[in-house]
């Protein structure tokens, strides 16, 4: 399981890092804040603790919004195979200086940079995005939850 934190500014703009497996390096994608719910930790408290660690955000859980959606993937990375049930939260910064220092080592080797997208940006590019769905579900998430938790793929 994993939490993950669509960070937004307040132009509406979302962070986002490039990666890319180290199987397959020259396949790039951009992804959410987020990561592995440790053993007994609540998905607030570890979207929080992902956040600060990718990021330097301090965020209180409580200031988080969501999960606004989930879903669940099968992938691959570096060779082995994984599952997983992902849930998203949501938290507007006024303007943040993204600190990658916290990163763990295997985040310094595959995450190459971080930029801050737009929807126009995300419905436009060429890029792999995940959620791939993001342009599409980001605008709802943004103008305010209903308190219902959507299933994305």
């Amino acid at each position: 399981m994993s939490a993950r934190v669509v960070l937004a500014d307040r132009e509406g703009r979302v962070l986002l890092f490039e990666g890319f497996d180290p199987a397959r390096p020259d396949e790039l994608f951009w992804f959410t804040v987020g990561g592995g719910v440790e053993a007994g930790e609540g998905l607030r408290d570890a979207a929080v603790r992902e956040a600060h660690e990718e990021t330097g955000l301090v965020v209180a859980p409580d200031a988080l919004v969501g999960p606004v959606w989930k879903r669940h993937v099968a992938f691959t990375f570096d060779g082995l195979s994984f599952a997983s049930e992902e849930w998203f939260f949501v938290h507007r910064v006024e303007g943040a200086e993204v600190d990658t220092s916290r990163f763990q080592e295997l985040e310094q080797q595959t995450i190459r940079r971080h930029r801050w997208w737009s929807v126009d940006e995300l419905r436009e590019t060429g890029d792999t995005v995940y959620p791939v769905q993001l342009a599409e579900v980001l605008p709802d998430a943004l103008d305010g939850w209903d308190g219902t938790t959507r299933s994305i793929r």
